[in-house]
């Protein structure tokens, strides 16, 4: 009997060395969605589980295939600059949050082994091991550094291709480039001396260290802040959308109304090519006449058009802010959302008389590279009621955008860092 219980109590130490750890095959359960989805309402069809509150003030977020978040914080206190989450009964929910990184930021990405994370002047990457776990927290290596930060439009989104490209949205430290920034009467700079170093998209080498601006090269301008930007694996094309200009009405009442002023410039959504140019500060797009018009700083008078600038291939109303761009790829959603968009509106803050509005997640389908049709609204209720009359009064606010391995779609929230993961109801 003794002898049996010695070869049980063997086999199960053995079992205990050779069982690989929990979080490299996380449980697998049939996920319920949470009663209320976590406050916030979905399209038909989808129910959504908090994965976690509080996490910080989160900006952009990735997930890893075995289900390990990373999310970079815009503010770090205390070495809180990226947060890591993760769930080890498979139930949906992290149940263990760490942090480390000492400098906040927004872009957050995986690439070629590395979690790639910025500042609002550098990139800077960590060696990650078999696990997806960082192997050094202390010590990452400097991709980029000594970019703008001008405290205005200054994060650094960023986005790979498959070629090793890294394209990092540098924003422009302005409004419109006057030369009293925000002054009404003020004139427009011509030309804009910023759009020398500011104002677009630079490209950098993915696998170098230590690169400055000068290394990189301007890969598209004219673009006043661009959060959101997105490679699309299946179009092979890099897409951004636009921080359209403010205060039109405010500088211009004798051209623009305040209704007129709530509504543009629109929102643009950019297909962005080697060489583009989209017109910042010179112009802004208007989605009802479909053309890009004169800037009145530079002379316009809300019916001249310009026409030097690239279009976008979308646009939406004005001041929504959209602060992240996700192509779905997933198997988990109906079909129509193969190869789609998701895009986050981090809401306005200049719509008067409007209600401010944004505060939710778009769907946008896509055909050969293009949106098919018009935009649906696919995640909303996130700032808690329809009347909100300043960002301070949102409860939460929609940011970041990540696939996970089996199709669900995160979304992170920048007011409380709340993390939601949507999912298909079965």
């Amino acid at each position: 009997m003794k002898k049996m219980s010695l070869v049980v109590a063997l086999v199960i130490i053995a079992a205990a060395f050779t069982t690989k750890p929990i979080i490299d095959e996380p449980i697998k359960k049939v996920l319920k969605p949470d009663v209320d989805n976590g406050g916030i309402k979905l399209a038909k069809g989808f129910g959504a589980v908090v994965v976690a509150e509080e996490t910080g003030k989160a900006r952009h977020i990735v997930v890893l295939p075995n289900g390990t978040i990373y999310i970079k914080n815009n503010s770090a206190k205390d070495n809180k600059g990226i947060t890591i989450l993760k769930d080890t009964d498979g139930d949906g929910k992290a149940d263990i949050k760490e942090y480390f990184g000492n400098y906040g930021g927004t872009g957050i990405e995986v690439y070629n082994g590395y979690l790639y994370a910025s500042s609002n002047s550098e990139i800077f990457r960590y060696k990650l091991d078999g696990k997806g776990d960082v192997i050094d927290k202390n010590a990452p290596e400097t991709v980029v550094s000594g970019l703008p930060d001008f405290r205005q439009h200054e994060s650094k989104p960023m986005a790979f291709d498959e070629q090793g490209h890294l394209f990092v949205t540098i924003g422009a430290p302005s409004n419109i480039c006057q030369e009293k920034d925000r002054q009404k009467g003020s004139p427009g700079q011509m030309p804009c001396p910023l759009l020398e170093k500011n104002a677009g998209i630079w490209q950098f080498d993915a696998n170098k260290l230590n690169q400055k601006q000068e290394d990189g090269i301007r890969f598209a301008t004219g673009i006043r802040n661009a959060v959101a930007i997105n490679y699309d694996s299946f179009s092979k094309n890099l897409y951004a959308l636009q921080h359209g200009r403010d205060m039109l009405f405010q500088h211009y009442p004798e051209m623009y109304s305040a209704e007129q002023g709530a509504e543009l410039p629109s929102e643009e959504f950019l297909l962005v090519k080697k060489g583009s140019d989209f017109g910042w500060p010179y112009s802004y797009f208007d989605k009802d006449k479909g053309k890009k018009m004169l800037c009145p700083e530079y002379g316009g008078d809300g019916k001249k058009e310009y026409t030097k600038a690239d279009k976008p291939i979308m646009a939406f109303p004005g001041h929504w802010a959209p602060n992240d761009v996700l192509f779905y790829h997933g198997n988990q959603f109906a079909a129509k959302y193969k190869n789609g968009a998701f895009i986050c509106f981090h809401g306005s803050w200049n719509r008067a008389p409007k209600m401010q509005a944004g505060y939710f997640v778009a769907f946008v389908p896509f055909k050969n590279g293009l949106p098919s049709g018009p935009y649906e609204v696919f995640a909303e209720d996130f700032a808690g009621g329809p009347e909100i009359k300043s960002p301070g009064d949102a409860k939460a606010r929609p940011m970041g955008l990540a696939e996970g391995a089996d199709g669900s779609l995160y979304i992170t929230d920048s007011v409380k860092g709340k993390v939601w993961k949507v999912i298909a109801n079965k």
